[in-house]
Parts: structure tokens; sequence; C-alpha cells
């Protein structure tokens, strides 16, 4: 059974799993700029809780188990899997991939068409960005997210430049700013950020 308050705002075209908690003032399945924006389905899983004052465009894509804190905002048209949460105020843009089992904690950003693999660990303020030269006449035609791969860990206040990728478990430590792509399985700092050791140099990810 779902619980949805007598304040949110559902648009027509959301499909909302069973057992969903929606709380007040959210707003599911939002227009959002584009001929017909109502009628592209909007589709989330079981299990949901969406707290207070979230906002979710039409056209998202949602699986099982998706929460969110307060103040979220999440644009159209993105794909997110199960067990995704996205924190208090955290803002995803539109046309995002997040895989399932990912965590963005408060205050991240996430540009569109960036992706973000399976069990992704986003810590608070992180900034990921797609404009490499932003109000050029060729910006919004070069955008070009970062791509996370699966298990990898992006510390706090961290800053990812357009297109990094970074490979798959490796732990980018808090306040790095992200200049060139970080390969798997290794720790990475500093303003530019680079290679400091290998993850298994660390006891703690044994």
């Amino acid at each position: 059974m779902s619980l949805i308050a007598a304040s949110a705002v559902i648009y027509p075209n959301v499909t909302l799993g069973e057992d969903a908690i929606v709380e007040d003032f959210c707003i599911i399945g939002a227009p959002f700029d584009g001929a017909e924006s109502e009628s592209i389905a909007t589709i989330i899983g079981r299990g949901a809780h969406i707290r207070s004052h979230t906002v979710i465009y039409a056209g998202n894509h949602i699986g099982d188990d998706f929460s969110t804190g307060n103040k979220a905002n999440i644009r159209e048209c993105n794909q997110i899997g199960d067990h995704v949460s996205i924190g208090t105020l955290a803002v995803v843009e539109h046309h995002v991939v997040i895989g399932d089992g990912s965590r963005l904690h408060s205050q991240v950003f996430v540009p569109e068409y960036s992706q973000l693999g399976r069990r992704v660990w986003v810590g608070p303020n992180a900034v990921l960005t797609n404009a490499r030269y932003p109000t050029s006449a060729s910006a919004k035609r070069d955008l070009q997210g970062p791509i996370l791969e699966d298990g990898c860990r992006i510390g706090a206040n961290c800053t990812l430049l357009p297109g990094v990728r970074i490979g798959a478990n490796s732990l980018i430590g808090a306040g790095a700013l992200v200049t060139r792509n970080v390969p798997p399985n290794v720790v990475a700092y500093g303003s530019p950020a680079q290679v400091r050791r290998s993850l298994a140099s660390l006891a703690v990810y044994d």
C-alpha cells in the first residue's frame, strides 16, 4: 500500500510502484520544455521513498527501492536503476544514466549526459561538469558528462571535468580536481588529481 501526501502533485502518465511513500509537496512527472512532455511516461518502481519537496520531471525510468532526500531535483528522461539513493538538495540533470545500487549524497550535481555505473558512491557537494568551454558557440553541441565506472567512489567536494572517466572501483580523495582519466583500482587525489597508490594497498578494501 502506497502513502502519498495530499499536498503531493502526481501528473498523468506517472506509474508509481507498490509500497511507495511520497512526502509533502513532492512533484512527480512535471512537464519540461518541449512538445507533448506531459504525455511522456514516468515510471518509478516498487518501494520508493520520495522525501518532501522533491521534483521529478517527466520521462524518468526509475527502478525499485529508489529514495531521495528532501528537495532533490531530477530532470527529465533519465535512466535510474534499482536501489539508488539521491540525497538532499542533489541535482541530476537530463539524459543521465545511473546504475543499480548507486548513492549520491547531499548537494551533488550531475549534469546532462553523465554516465554512472553500478554501486557508484558520490560524496557530499561533489560536482560533475560537462561543458569544456562554457558559453562558447559550440558549448551545447559538445556537452560531455563524466563516466563513472562500476564501484568507483568520489570523495566530498570533488570536481570532475567534462568527459573524464573514473575507472572501476577507484577512490578519488576528498577535494580532488579530476582533469584527466583515472584507471581502475587506484587511489587518486590532489589538484589536479594524480594516482597515488593502488586500491589493494588499502587494507579496508580487502
